[in-house]
């Protein structure tokens, strides 16, 4: 298997490649990388995401790291994005993701991906268990141009990643499913990132049924990247492996084997407080990568 790290932890702190590069790879022991549009914008001015683009081609290749792929962040992730009830600002995310697939581009980064948004809550609290038909039409038809737009900026693959929330989409399995049906033909491929502190989400599936068994069974072909975190299943916590929780890396390795999915790269995805010192999640990164590598590395 291969394990490569999600840079979120580095937001705010190890900000430039010339910080994280070597960060990945001496101090973490790892060559693959998942790049967060929280170190970069991708709306910034052409001539400073040039610069960026040239520093991480130039850092990654100096460290010996491949980035495989680049995802959304927490930043973007709190916009509606392609779901926002006003058309015209899903079209300013659809921007948005245009600029970020260039930029990829021109970093050398083939794959980009993240969550896709989020429908707008009723005033009496009550949550939906489907999009509206002209709404999850649009999606699709936003998602067929924007693999158009991918494929003009030499990337090969887009990722969905389904969140354990009925305002996102897709939230369930059956949902997944019907979406990669009908993003079959697309220019380049959308495929999923499934995330193993989503799927084992208990209030929304069920103590019985919150597992991630059921999407790599139903998904398995369809799965481009995994992240994987510690979690308790009552939240999706993104914690490190130091904290006390209910992820065995060892359990899941092997789950991933059972399915197929030996081949699919596995990113650790953890988040910290901002003020946490900076040694403390160093070390508690170093320390889940310790953990994590017998079973996938």
């Amino acid at each position: 298997m291969t394990l490569g790290v999600n840079l979120s932890f580095c937001v705010k702190r190890w900000v430039t490649p010339e910080l994280w590069a070597p960060i990945v790879r001496e101090d973490l022991g790892l060559d693959l990388v998942q790049l967060s549009f929280d170190l970069v914008d991708p709306t910034w001015p052409d001539d400073v995401l040039a610069a960026q683009a040239g520093d991480i081609r130039k850092s990654a290749e100096e460290a010996r790291i491949t980035v495989h792929s680049a995802f959304i962040g927490l930043a973007h992730y709190t916009f509606s994005q392609l779901l926002h009830p006003d058309p015209r600002v899903r079209d300013v995310a659809e921007d948005w993701l245009r600029c970020a697939y260039r930029f990829a581009g021109s970093a050398g980064i083939t794959r980009v991906g993240g969550p896709l948004g989020a429908i707008a809550s009723s005033r009496n609290g009550r949550e939906a268990d489907s999009l509206p038909r002209a709404d999850y039409e649009d999606l699709i038809v936003r998602m067929r141009r924007l693999a158009e737009a991918a494929k003009a900026e030499g990337l090969v693959e887009l990722y969905v990643e389904p969140t354990p929330m009925r305002r996102e989409w897709p939230w369930t399995v059956d949902q997944a499913v019907k979406m990669s049906h009908d993003l079959a033909d697309s220019a380049v491929p959308w495929k999923y990132c499934l995330d193993w502190g989503h799927g084992t989400f208990e209030p929304l599936y069920g103590r019985y049924r919150a597992s991630m068994e059921p999407w790599f069974a139903a998904l398995c072909e369809d799965v481009g990247v995994i992240h994987v975190q510690q979690t308790d299943f009552q939240y999706d916590r993104h914690w490190d492996f130091t904290e006390a929780g209910r992820i065995d890396p060892l359990e899941a390795a092997a789950l991933h084997r059972s399915h197929g999915l030996s081949d699919t790269p596995v990113f650790l995805e953890v988040f910290y407080p901002f003020e946490r010192a900076d040694a403390s999640v160093l070390d508690g990164v170093k320390r889940s990568v310790e953990l994590l590598k017998p079973a996938f590395a």
